[in-house]
């Protein structure tokens, strides 16, 4: 990657700083493509003189996204939502992108898409990742599709969201208990995207990017919860419970919509078969391996309390 220019369109998000981070180290120039740039200035002192640009890009309008691919040897469109625009952002954004990195003559794309991803899915979200990923591939066949599974680390709206609640409530009310994730650790992602970017063995392919465990959602928080010393009263809601809430948007401690509600019908878990992490060398990281280090901020007393733990 060294010397070569890669375009990260929404590099200034939880993952894009951290595919960021990969490529500097690994001597690529990164140019850093969203909305505002100036949200993204915090990734400046990461790389050396001159080996960060940043360029204001809005997927929706083509004419941004032809300049931020301008010249580049790379692509990879990190754009997402959970709410709002999906159709705009994800499906249109997602063509858009492939088309401009198509026209400008870019090496190589990589497309962070998620699994679930299906063009026939009741959820908005999943349906324009589905929807996304049959534009990208269209437009630009050689792309590579990497489609995470809950991706967690020490900035994420996830886990850590999930660890406030916990922190905060003597009783936490569970959502579809059962449905399952493979949480996969955020520097493994970006490991991926840079892997792909820098070889052929992932070109043209979609991979699916899980960790090394699989919880249910109720196990997840049970973990959560004794990483951080606290033994609140778990309540696994019956799904009729759990669509009112939906339908009201609003579960204690943390939103929920519909659509996020729909998404939870299903397992969020890598397919039987399907290539993933290793198709590019990557190791998945266990949760239990990292998060702890910054889960600690939800215990009693903080680091205090974790050493009194000890």
């Amino acid at each position: 990657m060294k010397n070569r220019l890669v375009t990260l369109i929404g590099g200034g998000g939880f993952l894009g700083r951290y595919v960021a981070q990969e490529l500097l180290a690994a001597g690529a120039r990164v140019r850093i493509a969203q909305r505002d740039p100036r949200e993204a200035l915090f990734l400046k002192p990461l790389g050396g003189l001159g080996q960060t640009q940043f360029v204001a890009v809005d997927v929706r309008k083509p004419e941004t996204v032809a300049r931020a691919v301008a010249g580049a040897d790379a692509v990879v469109n990190l754009v997402g939502t959970l709410s709002g625009d999906f159709h705009g952002l994800q499906t249109v954004g997602a063509r858009t992108v492939a088309q401009a990195a198509a026209a400008a003559g870019v090496g190589s794309l990589v497309h962070i898409s998620a699994i679930g991803a299906d063009p026939e899915s009741p959820s908005a979200y999943a349906r324009s990742k589905g929807e996304g990923e049959a534009a990208v591939r269209a437009a630009f066949p050689g792309a590579t599709i990497l489609r995470p599974s809950i991706v967690f680390g020490r900035e994420d709206q996830f886990v850590n969201r999930f660890a406030g609640m916990i922190a905060s409530m003597p009783v936490v009310p569970v959502l579809r208990g059962s449905t399952k994730f493979q949480p996969v650790y955020v520097v493994d992602v970006a490991q991926a995207v840079v892997a792909a970017l820098g070889g052929d063995s992932a070109r043209g392919k979609t991979l699916e990017l899980g960790g090394p465990d699989i919880l249910s959602m109720g196990a997840l928080i049970r973990w959560i919860a004794g990483a951080i010393g606290r033994d609140p009263v778990i309540v696994e809601l019956p799904d009729m419970i759990g669509g009112l809430i939906a339908l009201g948007g609003f579960l204690p401690g943390a939103p929920i919509t519909r659509d996020q509600w729909r998404m939870l019908q299903r397992d969020n878990v890598v397919a039987a078969g399907a290539e993933g992490l290793a198709a590019v060398g990557v190791t998945p990281t266990p949760l239990n391996a990292v998060a702890p280090g910054w889960l600690v901020r939800f215990r009693h007393n903080g680091r205090f309390g974790a050493r009194a733990a000890a």
